[in-house]
């Protein structure tokens, strides 16, 4: 009996572990399933779900004063994985009733398709928004975290600073150039303690940015101008403290119709143009440094100057000899054709090569256009080359090129990324002599106090420089009643450190002008109310105890205190233009 009952026993044991073995493998089967539906869809040759990675972090970007210009923001995406719907007009009418703006018929189109394990629904949404998906509870719907570029500056920066795509990809400016150009340049700022990247450190100083663009916007109401630009340099390290160009656009906007309208395109380095009797400083410090030139030395300007079937003429003939100085001051084209042709055909052209006008200026901003040149290099071309007439540059090489001329007679590259002095001369190449250049300051400081520039008065700062009036090409010819005008000049001019730019486009003649839109109207005015405010910010100290600064001081009255003398006259307009 014992025996019977042991044998029933073991089968009763062997019948529960056959049912425990059975439940274990159904738990195991369940779980495998589960696990198979979580990665893959069921279908035949189905493959493993999407995974979306994380965007790269970017650096941040500050300006030389640590200033913060660029930076990412975490932000929550929606996506949906059709595969897992479980209803797709349920979770069309729900996504619709929080976000209308979506397309119903492409929504719908997308989540109907089972065999899309991804499709993007909503980038970058608010945070509100994130709440009112995440509470619709749709199935196969879901919320990820990724990081949007921010620009706290807006358009005060936007040609600088460039912007990035959606994904996280520089498209232009310095956002560009740290993907592109400036792998190597990104990979350097990582951190050392493996936190991120450090800053990338840029040359601007927003405050000097903002003081430029003010007074340009101004500007360009005021002479109801088609657009404006202006560039701040230090001449002894290349480093742009500012660059404007307007009109500009809303870098932080997702819609880049307005970043991509051609009349927003950063004039400073995409543009090319003639920048007029600017240029004359180049023909100036040529024939200075060869030798064939000198201060005390007369040129005849007495007619116009005749080279084969073309005749040369000033805009304000003296119709008599004219010294070095007179040559510059009254801005005469006759006197600088004259000085051109005294240096030769070949040594012409050697110079302008030299100082890099014949080549495409590089730097980190990645829009940069190439020199319009002449076609052949004839004696008619290297004349009308010396007045600026006939060849078209970037204004920031125009104003690299005097920025060497005036600093010592150093050619320094522009940079866009803060430098030190150390790095700067490694890079720098000689032009002309340091005695040359005293000769260049003179000029533009006496071309401030005497001549086409005197409008530039900055009382204490010591402004000089060089004017411009290129006339624009209309339907492919020359037309006088559109123009380009143009200051380049630098201060404090006894011991220079800052150039500056000033470009109006189409400036028109208003009643405060008498009629004129020459540059000594419009350009030269504006360029002397930025030093004023930028100055001041640059530790640059006025001298305001001489006859002369007294003397720029009263000028500095006249035209910004009231356009009227204390008789009610009207000022009467100067008789020399560049």
């Amino acid at each position: 009996m014992s025996l019977a009952l042991g044998r029933r026993n073991g089968a009763l044991d062997g019948r529960m572990k056959l049912v425990v073995a059975g439940f274990a493998g159904l738990f195991v089967l369940v779980a495998g399933k589960a696990a198979y539906l979580t990665l893959a869809d069921g279908g035949k040759g189905a493959k493993p779900a999407v995974v979306r990675k994380e965007h790269i972090p970017r650096p941040d970007i500050v300006d030389r004063n640590g200033i913060l210009l660029a930076g990412d923001m975490p932000f929550a995406s929606v996506f949906a994985e059709p595969y897992r719907m479980i209803d797709v007009d349920e979770a069309v009418e729900g996504l619709l009733s929080v976000a209308p703006q979506l397309d119903a018929k492409k929504l719908r189109r997308q989540l109907a398709n089972r065999k899309r394990k991804f499709v993007w629904i909503m980038r970058q949404v608010r945070p509100e928004m994130e709440e009112k998906i995440l509470d619709l509870g749709i199935p196969g719907v879901r919320v990820m975290k990724e990081k949007r570029r921010v620009y706290p500056m807006g358009r005060m920066l936007a040609h600088v600073v460039g912007y990035s795509n959606i994904d996280s990809k520089g498209l232009t400016g310095i956002e560009r150039f740290l993907d592109k150009a400036g792998a190597l340049y990104t990979a350097s700022l990582a951190n050392p303690d493996g936190q991120g990247a450090a800053p990338a450190v840029l040359s601007i100083d927003v405050r000097v940015q903002h003081a430029l663009r003010a007074e340009l916007a101004k500007a360009m109401k005021k002479f109801k101008a088609l657009g404006a630009g202006g560039l701040v340099m230090n001449i002894h390290t290349g480093e742009i403290l500012a660059l404007v160009s307007l009109p500009d656009f809303n870098p932080n906007s997702r819609d880049r119709s307005e970043a991509l309208d051609k009349s927003r395109l950063n004039r400073m380095t995409s543009g090319v143009y003639e920048l007029g009797s600017v240029i004359k400083s180049v023909t100036f410090a040529m024939a200075l440094d060869e030798g064939t030139a000198t201060l005390e030395k007369k040129y005849d300007a007495r007619f116009p100057l005749r080279v084969g079937r073309n005749v040369i003429h000033d805009f304000h003939a003296q119709r008599r000899w004219l010294s070095v100085p007179e040559v510059f001051t009254h801005s005469s084209n006759i006197g600088t054709a004259r000085m051109a042709l005294e240096v030769g055909l070949k040594k012409h052209k050697a110079f302008l090569e030299k100082v890099g006008l014949f080549e495409r200026l590089r730097t980190e901003l990645p829009e940069s256009a190439r020199p319009l040149l002449p076609r052949h290099w004839s004696t008619i071309a290297s004349v009308t080359a010396s007045f600026g007439h006939g060849f078209a540059v970037q204004p920031l090489q125009g104003l690299a090129v005097i920025a060497g001329l005036i600093n010592g007679g150093v050619m320094i590259p522009p940079t866009f990324l803060k430098r030190d002095m150390k790095t700067a001369h490694a890079l720098g190449t000689r032009v002309i002599s340091e005695a040359t250049s005293r000769k260049m300051r003179y000029l533009f400081r006496l071309n401030a106090i005497k001549g086409t520039a005197r409008r530039a008065a900055a009382p204490g700062w010591r402004v000089g420089g060089k004017t411009g009036t290129a006339e624009k090409v209309i339907n492919g010819k020359y037309n006088k009643d559109h123009r380009l005008t143009t200051f380049i000049g630098a201060f404090p001019m006894d011991a220079p450190k800052y150039a500056l730019l000033v470009m109006l486009d189409d400036p028109r003649p208003i009643p405060e002008t008498h009629g004129y839109a020459t540059s000594g109207w419009n350009a030269v005015p504006v360029a002397g109310l930025v030093v004023a405010r930028i100055a001041p910010l640059l530790g640059i100290a006025p001298k305001l105890d001489t006859e002369e600064a007294r003397a720029e001081l009263a000028r500095w009255r006249k035209l910004h205190g009231g356009q009227k003398s204390k008789t009610g006259a009207a000022m009467r307009p100067p008789q020399k233009q560049g």
